[in-house]
């Protein structure tokens, strides 16, 4: 993995809590990055405003991150995040925006796809209208994650029927499902077994795994319960807090901050 990668994801798991530079370098090393590039890096982020530098060698997430930060959070709050589906949808009208500047494309449909959408047709996404947050909110994260603010956001209960009808194939629900069920196994196998392993081996391995994991619920599309198996979904979220909480034991225990272990 990329030094920066690793430097913003062991930040990111942090929930906001500053880290020595030492300890970061260390977090890279054990991933197979040097400690020259490592610390590189650290400059580069910095001066980049994604890490900030506070007293004695501690490093946090910076304002250029917040926001990013914030939104991975999220996946933490499970269930909590959706609301009973009514049928109705969220629209995104993106036909009138630029394409020519690839990076603002990037980050617009980064932007769409954390919070579930997907193109029906050209300029057109939507997702089921089941998210908790209330529209206007909905709307200004999407704005603060990257969408352009001359984007059309609205609902509506009226798609007509052949729209209704293909709607529902944008998302995949077989391979959604499986992703939770080979989640549970993984995670679940590892969390019984990782007390067999070198510290530096468990440690490397939680946060691979843990990684994957959380990416995987951040950029979860949230679909209601008649377009997917939810008590398949909360129970991977379980378990991915259940992991989450013994790798970052793990990861104090190997930076000699004494920690009682909780095997989940």
């Amino acid at each position: 993995p990329r030094p920066k990668d690793v430097i913003l994801r062991v930040l990111l798991a942090t929930s906001g809590q500053p880290m020595a530079a030492q300890a970061l370098v260390g977090a890279c090393t054990l991933m197979g990055v040097s400690d020259n590039s490592a610390r590189t890096a650290l400059v580069r982020l910095r001066n980049a405003g994604l890490i900030q530098h506070i007293d004695r060698g501690q490093y946090q997430l910076g304002p250029a991150a917040t926001t990013l930060a914030d939104d991975v959070a999220r996946w933490r709050s499970g269930e909590a995040r959706v609301r009973p589906w009514s049928g109705g949808w969220i629209i995104v009208h993106t036909g009138a925006l630029p394409r020519s500047d690839r990076t603002v494309v990037r980050q617009r449909e980064r932007a769409l796809h954390l919070l579930g959408l997907r193109e029906l047709e050209s300029g057109l996404t939507l997702r089921p209208d089941n998210l908790s947050d209330s529209l206007d909110s909905i709307r200004d994260r999407l704005y603060r994650l990257g969408l352009d603010p001359a984007a059309a956001v609205f609902t509506t209960s009226t798609l007509d029927a052949s729209r209704t009808q293909a709607a529902p194939g944008l998302w995949r629900r077989r391979q959604l499902e499986l992703g939770y069920r080979q989640q549970i196994e993984t995670l679940g196998q590892w969390m019984d077994g990782w007390q067999n392993k070198p510290l530096d081996q468990a440690a490397r391995e939680a946060f691979e795994l843990g990684d994957q994991a959380i990416r995987q619920l951040v950029f979860d599309p949230l679909l209601p319960d008649t377009l997917i198996n939810t008590q398949l979904r909360a129970e991977f979220t379980d378990v991915a807090l259940r992991f989450d909480r013994l790798g970052q034991a793990i990861w104090k225990q190997r930076a000699h901050q004494p920690e009682a272990l909780d095997h989940g």
